[in-house]
Protein backbone atom coordinates (compact mmCIF):
# COMPACT_ATOMS: atom_id res chain seq x y z
CA UNK A 1 0.00 0.00 0.00
CA UNK A 2 2.90 2.19 0.61
CA UNK A 3 2.82 2.76 -3.29
CA UNK A 4 -0.67 4.03 -3.54
CA UNK A 5 -0.70 7.64 -3.77
CA UNK A 6 -2.46 9.48 -1.34
CA UNK A 7 -1.88 13.13 -3.22
CA UNK A 8 -1.69 14.82 -7.04
CA UNK A 9 -3.78 11.57 -8.31
CA UNK A 10 -5.32 11.94 -11.24
CA UNK A 11 -8.91 12.75 -10.54
CA UNK A 12 -7.60 14.91 -8.26
CA UNK A 13 -5.74 16.65 -11.18
CA UNK A 14 -8.70 16.58 -13.49
CA UNK A 15 -10.59 18.19 -10.91
CA UNK A 16 -7.82 20.92 -9.90
CA UNK A 17 -7.48 21.67 -13.89
CA UNK A 18 -11.22 22.19 -14.96
CA UNK A 19 -11.57 25.13 -11.31
CA UNK A 20 -8.20 26.56 -12.43
CA UNK A 21 -9.19 26.95 -15.80
CA UNK A 22 -12.82 28.27 -14.56
CA UNK A 23 -10.96 31.04 -12.60
CA UNK A 24 -10.95 29.79 -8.78
CA UNK A 25 -8.40 29.54 -7.02
CA UNK A 26 -7.29 26.73 -4.03
CA UNK A 27 -5.20 25.30 -1.65
CA UNK A 28 -4.23 21.68 -2.18
CA UNK A 29 -3.72 18.79 0.42
CA UNK A 30 -4.16 21.50 3.46
CA UNK A 31 -2.96 19.76 6.54
CA UNK A 32 -4.81 22.58 8.87
CA UNK A 33 -8.19 20.75 7.93
CA UNK A 34 -9.91 17.57 9.31
CA UNK A 35 -9.39 14.91 6.28
CA UNK A 36 -6.28 16.59 5.10
CA UNK A 37 -8.74 17.86 1.80
CA UNK A 38 -7.68 17.69 -1.42
CA UNK A 39 -8.92 21.04 -2.77
CA UNK A 40 -9.73 23.98 -0.36
CA UNK A 41 -11.64 27.00 -1.52
CA UNK A 42 -11.29 29.55 1.14
CA UNK A 43 -12.85 32.38 -0.08
CA UNK A 44 -16.31 30.14 -1.48
CA UNK A 45 -15.63 28.38 2.14
CA UNK A 46 -15.67 24.94 0.52
CA UNK A 47 -14.12 22.09 0.50
CA UNK A 48 -13.25 19.25 -2.23
CA UNK A 49 -12.59 15.84 -1.47
CA UNK A 50 -11.77 13.24 -4.43
CA UNK A 51 -12.11 9.86 -3.40
CA UNK A 52 -11.23 6.64 -5.06
CA UNK A 53 -14.01 4.51 -5.06
CA UNK A 54 -12.11 1.67 -3.81
CA UNK A 55 -10.31 3.04 -0.88
CA UNK A 56 -13.82 5.10 0.26
CA UNK A 57 -16.05 2.12 0.09
CA UNK A 58 -18.00 4.17 -2.78
CA UNK A 59 -22.14 2.29 -2.62
CA UNK A 60 -23.12 0.71 -5.75
CA UNK A 61 -19.98 1.07 -7.46
CA UNK A 62 -18.25 -1.36 -9.65
CA UNK A 63 -14.79 -0.52 -8.30
CA UNK A 64 -15.20 -0.82 -4.91
CA UNK A 65 -15.79 -4.45 -4.73
CA UNK A 66 -13.59 -5.81 -2.07
CA UNK A 67 -11.00 -8.70 -3.06
CA UNK A 68 -11.38 -12.22 -2.61
CA UNK A 69 -8.49 -12.80 -0.65
CA UNK A 70 -8.13 -11.21 2.73
CA UNK A 71 -11.84 -10.11 3.14
CA UNK A 72 -11.70 -9.72 6.51
CA UNK A 73 -8.90 -7.34 6.33
CA UNK A 74 -9.86 -5.06 3.36
CA UNK A 75 -13.77 -4.85 4.81
CA UNK A 76 -12.50 -3.46 8.09
CA UNK A 77 -9.80 -1.14 6.32
CA UNK A 78 -12.63 0.28 3.94
CA UNK A 79 -15.27 0.65 7.02
CA UNK A 80 -12.82 2.49 8.96
CA UNK A 81 -12.28 4.87 6.17
CA UNK A 82 -15.86 5.14 5.63
CA UNK A 83 -16.05 5.92 9.35
CA UNK A 84 -13.41 8.41 9.28
CA UNK A 85 -13.96 10.17 6.06
CA UNK A 86 -17.94 10.81 7.55
CA UNK A 87 -16.61 12.48 10.76
CA UNK A 88 -14.65 14.49 9.30
CA UNK A 89 -17.07 15.82 6.90
CA UNK A 90 -19.38 16.34 9.99
CA UNK A 91 -16.24 18.40 12.05
CA UNK A 92 -15.89 20.69 8.69
CA UNK A 93 -19.62 21.41 8.52
CA UNK A 94 -19.90 22.25 12.21
CA UNK A 95 -17.24 25.04 11.37
CA UNK A 96 -19.44 26.20 8.21
CA UNK A 97 -17.71 24.72 5.25
CA UNK A 98 -19.53 23.74 2.28
CA UNK A 99 -17.99 19.84 1.82
CA UNK A 100 -18.06 18.31 -1.51
CA UNK A 101 -17.15 14.77 -2.34
CA UNK A 102 -16.08 13.67 -6.17
CA UNK A 103 -16.02 9.89 -6.96
CA UNK A 104 -13.42 8.50 -9.20
CA UNK A 105 -16.32 6.96 -11.23
CA UNK A 106 -17.69 10.22 -11.65
CA UNK A 107 -14.90 11.44 -13.38
CA UNK A 108 -13.33 8.75 -15.68
CA UNK A 109 -15.49 8.77 -17.73
CA UNK A 110 -15.96 12.14 -20.40
CA UNK A 111 -19.61 11.96 -20.67
CA UNK A 112 -19.90 11.97 -16.81
CA UNK A 113 -17.13 13.94 -15.97
CA UNK A 114 -18.18 17.08 -18.07
CA UNK A 115 -21.64 16.70 -16.15
CA UNK A 116 -20.26 16.06 -12.67
CA UNK A 117 -17.80 18.90 -12.62
CA UNK A 118 -20.41 21.82 -14.02
CA UNK A 119 -22.62 20.63 -11.35
CA UNK A 120 -19.58 20.91 -8.91
CA UNK A 121 -19.50 24.44 -10.50
CA UNK A 122 -23.20 24.80 -9.51
CA UNK A 123 -22.40 23.39 -6.05
CA UNK A 124 -19.88 26.06 -5.43
CA UNK A 125 -21.56 28.95 -6.61
CA UNK A 126 -24.76 28.60 -5.03
CA UNK A 127 -23.00 27.96 -1.68
CA UNK A 128 -21.61 31.46 -1.44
Amino acid sequence: MSRIRAEETKPEETVRKFLFSHGFRYRKNDKRYPGKPDIVLPKYRTIIFVHGCFWHGHENCKAATLPKTNTDFWKKKILENIARDRKNIETLREEGWNVITIWQCEIKNRNKRKERLELLLEEIINRR
